[in-house]
C-alpha cells in the first residue's frame, strides 16, 4: 500500500478504534442495566417471560426513526436484534425450537428473529416443534406458514388450529435455493432431494436442467443436505448456509423459479404480546355452510375499519364441505376498532379462535 495512503488512513483507523471502545463501553452499560431489570423482577417476585416481543419491536423501530444515517435501517434492526438477544441471555437463557437439522431456513429465520444468543433445538418435523414448545422443552418455536410461490404450508396451519400456543412474531425471508453435492458437480448423481416445498419451488429449473434425475422428498432441506453429505449419489436443495454446515459444495445457486421467492415464518410460544403500535392479529374462523355466510363473516371487519392482509381456507375434514378460514388483520386485539370487530365476529361465526396479536415485521 502506498505510504501516503497509509498516513491518511492511520488517523481514521485510530478514530474507528476509539469509537469501537466507546460502543463496547456503552454495550456493557446496557448489559448491566438489563441485569438490573432481571434482579428487580426477581426481587418483586414478578418473574415473567424474559421475551417481550412488543418491547423489542418498539426499541428497534424507535432507533430506526432516530437514525440519521448513513448506517442503514436494516443494519440497525440486525445489530440491535443481536444486542437485545445478548442482553436477554444475561437475564435468562432462552431455547428456540425449529425444523432442523442445522442449516435450515427455519433456523435462519429463528436466528434473525431472536438473535444468536439462544439455545437451539432442531426438530425433525413441524409437529415436534409445536410439541417441544407445548411441553416446555423450548420457550419459543419458529415455523413456516406461507410461501410466495407455493402458498400455505398446510401442516403449520393444521397445527395452529389445535395448539394452545400463541403467535408472538413474524419473520419474512428471501428464499434462495442452492443445488449442492459432495464434489460440487453432478457427476454420478442419481437423486435430487429436498423438502416438498423446495422441490415445488424449483420444479421448472429442475425440469430444464435435470429432467431424468429422480426427485425424493425429505423432511427438511437441511435433512436432504445431511443425506447428501453421507451419499455421493445424492444432490440436495437447501440454503447457502447448509453447504458449509454439511461440508457440501454448491453446484448452482439461486435455482428457485421465482427470483422474488419468500417464505413467511411465525414465532410461537406461551406469550401474549402487548400492543407495540404496529401489529397484526391472526384468527381462525368457520361459518355455517350456507349462502352469504362468508360475506357476512367479513362484514364486521369492514364496518370497524379493520384491514385484512391474508385470507386462507383449509378443509374442516368433516365430510360436509366445510372450511376453516385463516385470517390476518392489521392491528392488535386490544385496539378499540379491532376489539369491536372481533366481538362482532365471535357472536356470529360457528368457530372463533384468536391465534395471537404480535408486532408486524
Amino acid at each position: 500500500m502506498d505510504e501516503s495512503l497509509q498516513r491518511k488512513l492511520l488517523p481514521l483507523r485510530e478514530r474507528i478504534d476509539a469509537l469501537d471502545a466507546q460502543i463496547l463501553d456503552l454495550l456493557c452499560q446496557r448489559a448491566r442495566a438489563a441485569q438490573e431489570v432481571g434482579e428487580a423482577k426477581h426481587a418483586a417476585q414478578a418473574d415473567g417471560p424474559v421475551l417481550r416481543p412488543e418491547r423489542e419491536a418498539e426499541v428497534i423501530r424507535r432507533l430506526q426513526q432516530l437514525n440519521a444515517g448513513p448506517f442503514p435501517n436494516a443494519g440497525v434492526a440486525a445489530v440491535w436484534t443481536e444486542i437485545i438477544s445478548a442482553c436477554r441471555g444475561l437475564e435468562r437463557g432462552m431455547t428456540v425450537a425449529y425444523l432442523g437439522p442445522q442449516g435450515s431456513f427455519s433456523e435462519q429465520a429463528a436466528m434473525e428473529h431472536f438473535g444468536h444468543a439462544v439455545q437451539s433445538l432442531p426438530c425433525p418435523s413441524f409437529d415436534e416443534v409445536f410439541r417441544a414448545v407445548e411441553a416446555g422443552q423450548a420457550d419459543v418455536g419458529m415455523v413456516p406458514v406461507e410461501n410466495s410461490t407455493e402458498g400455505a404450508v398446510n401442516r403449520s396451519l393444521d397445527l395452529l388450529l389445535n395448539t394452545p400456543l400463541k403467535i408472538l412474531g413474524e419473520r419474512s425471508l428471501v428464499i434462495r435455493h442452492c443445488l449442492m453435492t459432495q464434489s460440487g458437480t453432478m457427476d454420478g448423481i442419481k437423486t435430487i432431494s429436498a423438502h416438498p416445498q423446495a422441490l415445488a419451488q424449483c420444479q421448472g429449473w429442475l425440469t430444464r436442467h435435470y429432467p431424468d434425475l429422480n426427485r425424493v422428498a425429505a423432511a427438511s432441506n437441511s435433512e436432504a443436505a445431511r443425506v447428501a453429505a453421507e451419499n455421493a449419489s445424492v444432490a440436495a436443495i437447501a440454503g447457502e448456509v447448509a453447504a458449509p454446515a454439511w461440508n457440501l459444495r454448491i453446484v448452482e445457486a439461486g435455482i428457485q423459479d421465482d427470483p422474488q421467492n419468500r417464505t413467511r415464518f411465525l414465532a410461537i410460544g406461551d406469550i401474549e404480546p402487548l400492543p407495540s403500535g404496529k401489529d397484526k392479529t391472526s384468527l381462525i374462523l368457520a361459518v355455517p355452510n350456507r349462502a352469504g355466510a362468508v360475506y357476512e363473516m367479513l362484514a364486521p371487519l369492514a364496518a370497524n375499519g379493520v384491514s385484512m392482509t391474508r385470507f386462507e381456507s383449509r378443509p374442516a375434514r368433516t365430510g360436509q364441505w366445510e372450511y376453516y378460514f385463516y385470517v390476518d388483520v392489521l392491528g392488535h386485539r386490544n385496539d378499540p376498532n379491532v376489539a369491536s370487530a372481533l366481538a362482532a365476529l365471535q357472536a356470529q361465526v360457528a368457530f372463533f379462535k384468536v391465534l395471537g396479536s404480535y408486532p408486524a415485521q
